[in-house]
């Protein structure tokens, strides 16, 4: 049986699909990338259940020999078999510095154990994913304000070793990098008078892909991870004696698009 981690924005992600509403961010964004991480699985006849203690998820960027632990984490004790047909769990949104990740880190905890078809429980030990993690190595540059996913392939069926007459089941993952891919791209934009709160919608045809706005300090909007093509950026003013703008606009995988300041007109 295969289980899939899949690591949206960056961001990591899993799999997560496009919202008609995303939250304003600002343009300091472009100094940090997004992870999601998901967790999937296929089905094996003679096992039932398949279960799987996250505890922390951490990631290694560059040189650096210290860890960085991934906001946005759901540690908890996840079932690999009920994530089939195509079914995914989130394990991390998380907001990551600029610059290369070179490993990933899986931390479990003691609960991880399997059911056989007869039903029977058999406990599975984890000694070195509990003191360090399981390492994946990956090697992958990360730009600033682009939502990435990265797909790693958990070989469950490779995994699981009896341990000779001891009686032991080892956990003992196989893991493989699938893919690692940007997720859509962004606009980014600035409105003026800053004191006047913008509401930004992306169009495509007649259906709105998504919307933010913007930030009353500075006038700023960013509207992440959609896919690529053209679009209508339409700015509608909260106040009502300013006018609406129309914008057209390209995206691009994995590029943010910058547009032109939009000054709001009486």
């Amino acid at each position: 049986m295969k289980t899939k981690l899949l690591v949206l924005g960056f961001a990591f992600g899993v799999i997560i699909s496009f919202s008609s509403c995303s939250k304003n961010q600002k343009s300091t964004s472009n100094n940090s990338g997004r992870l999601q991480i998901g967790l999937t699985d296929s089905p094996d006849p003679s096992v039932k259940e398949v279960w799987v203690d996250v505890v922390q998820i951490e990631i290694i960027m560059g040189d650096s020999s210290q860890p960085l632990i991934l906001n946005g984490s759901h540690p908890g004790l996840y079932n690999l078999l009920a994530l089939t047909n195509g079914k995914d769990t989130l394990l991390a949104d998380a907001t990551i510095p600029t610059g290369t990740i070179s490993q990933i880190r899986l931390v479990l905890g003691d609960n991880n154990y399997i059911v056989t078809a007869t039903g029977e429980k058999i406990a599975l030990k984890t000694p070195s994913a509990q003191e360090s993690g399981l390492k994946v190595q990956i090697h992958q540059d990360v730009a600033g304000g682009i939502l990435y996913r990265l797909t790693l392939d958990f070989d469950v069926a490779r995994s699981i070793v009896f341990a000779g007459n001891s009686g032991q089941v080892l956990l003992k993952p196989v893991l493989r990098i699938l893919s690692f891919l940007p997720s859509g791209g962004d606009i980014q934009g600035v409105v003026v008078p800053d004191s006047v709160r913008t509401f930004v919608f992306a169009i495509q045809g007649t259906d709105t892909v998504a919307s933010t706005s913007t930030d009353i300090t500075n006038g700023d909007f960013l509207i992440k991870d959609i896919p690529a093509g053209n679009y209508t950026v339409s700015l509608v003013p909260s106040d009502t004696t300013y006018k609406s703008v129309i914008v057209n606009s390209s995206v691009s995988l994995g590029q943010i698009t910058l547009l032109d300041t939009v000054k709001l007109q009486h």
